[in-house]
């Protein structure tokens, strides 16, 4: 029989979902900072430098950023881990890693840049001092798989950061339907010409999951002292976890 996952609300094929997820970032590459400004009123650069300070990446520190995007956290990491240090940027999709590794390099960043699927790291273990993925885990078809091999590539006494989309407070939930399931495809059609792929995107928040249930995956991965940090009233969250 063949596995099945979701696709947002659809329930597909696990193979379907991969190419579909790339089918997404494929159409949205090129204006997804312009939509990720607009969509989270900028406030998803705030959600990042509270990463970056919770990552306290230190001179020769080795970093791995998964489902890097176009490079937020990595062009930090690797100003941050100067010339003695080593970050890596990685993701699965071609055109987002592409964004990327350009905006690395004009910024005269010769950081290494790589293709590969999360559940599948091509790196040894023990490595890394710091992992991070941003809004990157819900997109994953098997996201126990991903937290373990993040957890294989640390270190001991090495972090992983996982910044994503959350539940938002009970208060806020009505509104933010509104916005996420009207508002969202709307402006992704203006700005982007693609509603269909920033419906998928408000559906794959609501399929994530919670809080709490975050914080228990990543400890049956094997990570301890996983805690989380609600920001904007749990729009988003960071959780972090240390391989002993």
């Amino acid at each position: 029989m063949t596995n099945t996952t979701h696709f947002g609300y659809k329930t597909v094929a696990e193979e379907d979902k991969v190419r579909e997820v790339a089918k997404v970032f494929h159409s949205v590459a090129a204006k997804y900072d312009i939509m990720n400004d607009v969509m989270s009123a900028g406030l998803h650069r705030v959600w990042k430098i509270f990463t970056i300070a919770n990552a306290a990446v230190r001179p020769g520190f080795k970093c791995l950023d998964i489902a890097g995007g176009t490079g937020d956290l990595a062009k930090v990491f690797a100003k941050q881990a100067g010339p003695t240090g080593e970050v890596w940027l990685t993701d699965i999709n071609e055109s987002m890693l592409r964004v990327g590794r350009d905006r690395l390099l004009n910024r005269g960043l010769m950081t290494p840049t790589l293709l590969c699927d999360a559940e599948k790291l091509p790196f040894p273990d023990n490595y890394f001092d710091r992992v991070s993925v941003a809004f990157g885990l819900r997109n994953m078809t098997h996201k126990a798989q991903a937290l373990k091999e993040m957890r294989r590539v640390l270190k001991p006494g090495g972090k992983l950061l996982v910044l994503e989309f959350s539940k938002v407070a009970e208060p806020l939930q009505k509104p933010y339907d509104i916005y996420s399931f009207k508002v969202l495809p709307w402006m992704g059609q203006k700005i982007a010409g693609d509603a269909e792929s920033y419906r998928y995107l408000a559906e794959s928040i609501r399929m994530h999951p919670d809080q709490e249930t975050l914080k228990t995956m990543m400890e049956e991965a094997g990570l301890e002292r996983v805690t989380y940090y609600n920001l904007t009233a749990g729009v988003a969250a960071l959780h972090t976890g240390i391989k002993m």
